[in-house]
């Protein structure tokens, strides 16, 4: 009966504690539930301007870019799209956008906007969602803590190329899913260390 009691105790902190494994999901859980559940759908990559629909477009599943994981999981996981968003806030805030800079983009494009990370990046930053940037070269995996399930991640790949992830996992060895090419796979973060770390971002933002 003792140990009865004493294994009921324990239980019961272990509830207490938040540690139960069937605590309510976060939305950081909820997007990171939903990016592992692309591991083995998307096997492919394939940048090319395609025609989407509106709201809600998407590529065949079996492809697509890293942005795609980010835009995938908050559908699946969150019911929030991206697409429409990201079109929103550029028709309404174009110049603040580096869409004719970088591209020499005349007009927001709802086929393609919000499949580009850099357009990601000052979405979220435009919606209260950043919390570090970075403003010096910093390794791919010196990203400042805390680090949270379903924060997500940017960049710069050989120092250029601009790349998102999801965190799925943190502790001992943070995890990332994201598409780098090979289609959607789970990396440790201290597989970016030869790149530079860009932003780190924590969305929807609560509140």
């Amino acid at each position: 009966m003792l140990r009865r009691n004493v294994l009921c105790g324990l239980a019961a902190v272990w509830i207490a504690s938040g540690r139960f494994a069937f605590a309510v999901s976060t939305s950081g859980q909820k997007l990171a539930e939903a990016a592992r559940a692309q591991l083995g759908v998307t096997t492919g990559y394939d940048p090319t301007w395609t025609k989407l629909s509106y709201p809600g477009g998407d590529v065949p599943r079996s492809t697509g870019v890293c942005a795609d994981v980010v835009i995938r999981a908050a559908r699946d996981g969150l019911g929030i799209d991206l697409q429409k968003l990201v079109h929103e806030d550029m028709v309404k805030a174009f110049g603040a956008y580096p869409a004719r800079r970088v591209w020499g983009s005349r007009e927001p494009d709802a086929n393609i906007d919000h499949r580009r990370v850099l357009n990601l990046e000052t979405y979220w930053t435009r919606a209260g969602a950043r919390l570090w940037a970075a403003n010096k070269p910093t390794s791919g995996d010196g990203f400042p803590k805390p680090i949270e399930i379903g924060d997500i991640l940017t960049w710069l790949l050989d120092a250029r190329l601009p790349h998102v992830g999801i965190v799925v996992s943190v502790g001992w060895r943070t995890r990332v899913v994201h598409n780098i090419g090979r289609g959607v796979e789970e990396s440790s973060l201290s597989d970016f260390a030869p790149h530079r770390a860009a932003g780190h971002y924590r969305w929807p933002v609560s509140g």
